[in-house]
């Protein structure tokens, strides 16, 4: 049965229905309960986390499988590593993918490479689940978009949802895999709804979607940014200008097929992304397309980024900050001016 749901909720339904089919799977991360001194069979209700996304599961699952940590995440991101070695599935939340640069060796040097420094023998079947972009006004340190970091590393898969539907398919997919995966939560986007089924299912890791069919320009673009082209499109349709919007949804392994598909089909591509311009997923898309489709396009593959920069702490030169409607409308009226 479909019924409306937000992120939040999915994300938190699909951790719920996952451990509750799976002794194996258990969860544990700062404050997910709240606090190591909070009675859970008589408080009324959890914290759930820095935005709430874990409330409730400690009532039914107790604190033997829904723990709270101390603010170490290198010692429970490494017991983590260590309990999906020894055949567990946990799901660890990093509270702000900023700080992964804290447990970055397990993750680099660890998670990432068990299964092949044994040859194969032992997987390390685990979800690291953080939260990432910036608009919510908690500067710099809170509010970077690092899934690039992630992709770069073979031995990971890694999961952008941008809608309900997708985080509670992906996760629970994620959950079940045996690789370890980073699953990527948009802060902004927690409270954005959509029709979610209320039984469990599964969507495939490394397929796209493409959220909106068009013939003139193809914007592929990420969790938010997501968001926003779908409103850009609404406005250049009055245009005449008919847009496609694809969503990788997963970034590693990534569907190349579709994103190439929908490149070869408009001959036009805009890539709206909010992680930083140099080395980030927009100049990954950028070179595959072009590598792949070079006389078949009909203009340069163009990026709608923010600058490299720091984020800033002021609302206004965040907002500045951030790619946004218009800036992605902009430049899909610039690309659909070429025609070589």
């Amino acid at each position: 049965m479909e019924r409306i749901l937000n992120i939040k909720d999915a994300v938190n339904e699909a951790i719920s229905q996952s451990m509750a089919v799976d002794d194996k799977v258990f969860i544990m991360g700062e404050d997910i309960v709240g606090g190591g001194g909070r009675d859970h069979e008589t408080a009324e209700d959890s914290q759930g986390g820095a935005f709430g996304v874990t409330q409730g599961l400690v009532k039914k699952f107790g604190r033997g499988r829904v723990i709270d940590t101390p603010i170490s995440e290198t010692a429970f991101v490494g017991l983590g590593i260590g309990a999906a070695h020894a055949g567990l599935r946990p799901i660890i939340e990093i509270m702000y993918v900023d700080f992964v640069g804290v447990c970055f060796d397990q993750i680099l040097n660890q998670a990432s490479k068990l299964y092949y420094m044994y040859g194969g023998k032992h997987s390390v079947p685990m979800v690291i689940r953080t939260t990432v972009g910036g608009g919510f006004r908690v500067g710099a340190e809170h509010s970077q978009t690092l899934y690039p970091m992630f992709t770069a590393l073979p031995g990971l898969k890694v999961v952008t949802p941008s809608n309900a539907y997708d985080a509670k398919g992906l996760l629970i997919r994620a959950i079940k895999d045996n690789d370890p995966v980073v699953f990527l939560e948009h802060k902004r986007m927690y409270m954005n709804e959509c029709n979610v089924p209320e039984e469990p299912y599964e969507i495939e890791l490394g397929k796209a979607d493409i959220k909106r069919g068009g013939k003139d320009v193809t914007i592929v673009a990420l969790q938010k940014m997501v968001e926003y082209s779908l409103k850009a499109a609404e406005v250049l349709a009055k245009e005449g200008i008919d847009v496609e919007v694809v969503d990788p949804r997963t970034i590693s392994p990534l569907d190349t097929d579709t994103i190439l598909a929908s490149a070869r089909k408009t001959g036009r591509v805009v890539v709206a992304d909010e992680s930083y311009p140099r080395c980030g997923m927009a100049a990954d898309f950028s070179a595959i397309i072009t590598e792949n489709l070079f006389s078949e396009l009909k203009a340069p593959v163009m990026r709608v980024m923010p600058p490299h920069t720091p984020i800033p702490f002021s609302a206004a030169l965040e907002d500045e900050w951030i790619p946004d409607v218009d800036k992605i409308a902009a430049m899909v009226r610039e690309c659909k001016k070429y025609n070589k």
